[in-house]
């Protein structure tokens, strides 16, 4: 039988069937180790094959080939990463100035990962309503730096928007929910279906970081299309990202690479570096450099974690 995974809850996993019943199943031991390095071989948004056995237990025997998938190194120092969710139209990354603040770094590791995996990526900046003029001046700045680049870019206050500002957003698409702990999805997830979904938290006042109230990935239909809240998460490493491939995932810097003297030049220290110019010229954001510098980090060390 061919079903669709909705939640995961680490121990098991909730599977729509083609029949529209959900069921209850487990993977077995050796299903883990089949190749698949991750902390979850089984992913909300995967299509798999389930078995019912005598006793009545269904069991998950088989995942489909994913057409992509959103993933991260894992902060589990036994396996090599986690997938965040699989077979998604688009992400929308809530993100903050402040109250907590979701950095640049963290930003552009994500957009680079869904670069990689082909998938289009929304940035919505939440809670406009708790900033200072000061803030609001950044977020206008971040604002024209992500939407030069070609991201699409929403500011809200989830507390206070209306489910219609939000659905055509989402219409006819499965949409990874995502971002830091405490950035306000949950609010934003029962503000799109006008009724509380999931439990929402308050911010840590000692230091102003978010705690966590999503515990498991799950997935949430619309009336056209579907929303995948994830667990916050608190930084976002790389995976599986070539030394010479990095540069791709930057858009501006991958436009400007063309230009530069030598066809393998990595935009550090090479002569004749037109990433080098334009950075120079402020064409392409310190910010942006910076991110891919901490990626190519990772790429050739591997030292990340988050």
């Amino acid at each position: 039988m061919r079903g669709l995974v909705i939640k995961s809850t680490g121990s098991c996993y909730i599977v729509r069937m083609d029949d529209g019943t959900n069921v209850e199943c487990h993977i077995k031991g050796n299903f883990r180790i089949r190749g698949i390095r991750s902390t979850n071989p089984v992913a909300v948004g995967d299509f798999v094959e389930v078995q019912t056995l005598a006793d009545g237990t269904n069991w998950i025997i088989e995942i489909e080939d994913r057409k992509n998938y959103i993933i991260r190194k894992s902060t589990n120092l036994s396996k090599e990463s986690h997938i965040l969710a699989a077979n998604v139209d688009q992400v929308a990354l809530i993100v903050t100035v402040n109250h907590p603040v979701t950095s640049t770094t963290f930003i552009d590791r994500f957009l680079a990962t869904c670069e990689a995996y082909r998938v289009r990526a929304i940035l919505i900046f939440n809670k406009i309503d708790l900033l200072t003029e000061d803030e609001l001046a950044q977020l206008a700045e971040l604002r024209a730096l992500y939407e030069s680049i070609g991201y699409p870019t929403l500011e809200i206050s989830a507390i206070s928007i209306q489910p219609s500002d939000l659905s055509p957003l989402f219409e006819g698409k499965t949409t990874l929910l995502s971002g830091n702990s405490g950035v306000g999805k949950s609010t934003l997830l029962n503000a799109l279906f006008g009724k509380e979904m999931t439990r929402t938290g308050k911010i840590s006042d000692a230091h102003d970081k978010g705690m966590h109230t999503t515990t498991f990935s799950e997935m949430y239909f619309l009336e056209d299309g579907a929303i995948i809240d994830t667990p916050g998460i608190k930084g976002f490493g790389t995976i599986d990202f070539q030394k010479d491939e990095v540069s791709h995932y930057f858009r501006e810097i991958f436009a400007a690479g063309r230009d530069c003297r030598f066809g393998n030049c990595t935009h550090t220290n090479e002569p004749g570096c037109a990433v080098q110019d334009k950075i120079i010229t402020g064409d392409i954001a310190i910010s942006r450099y910076e991110s891919y510098l901490s990626i190519l980090n990772d790429a050739t060390e591997g030292k990340y974690r988050g």
